[in-house]
């Protein structure tokens, strides 16, 4: 039986992030990061600044495209598709429960 060891650290949410950091938890170089903000699937709260810093949310969103990119090895424009496309059913997802909790009757399914 083999035993893996992961890491869990509590996210609050007006925390921000810098780019290093983004990469470390992520697992992702910090240059396909840069190249995800340049595609415009991660965006800076200071994009303005030299430094860029991050909401903690795109940990969530760099953990799944780093996931993306080992399992079907995808560029840095694949990836920002992809990510833009995880996002989007994730919306559609949250959406639709909204809808169904105002319907009588309504079972919600996950």
């Amino acid at each position: 039986m083999r035993t893996e060891l992961t890491n869990a650290q509590w996210l609050h949410e007006q925390a921000e992030i810098s780019i290093e950091d983004l990469a470390h938890v992520s697992g992702m170089p910090a240059g396909i990061l840069r190249e995800l903000v340049e595609y415009g699937a991660l965006t800076p709260v200071n994009a303005a600044d030299t430094q860029w810093r991050f909401t903690v949310e795109c940990v969530v969103a760099v953990r799944t495209v780093s996931r993306l990119r080992e399992d079907f090895e995808l560029d840095a424009n694949a990836l920002s598709v992809a990510l833009n496309l995880v996002e989007r059913i994730h919306k559609l997802e949250a959406e639709l429960r909204s809808v169904r909790s105002q319907i009588p009757g309504t079972r919600i399914k996950r």
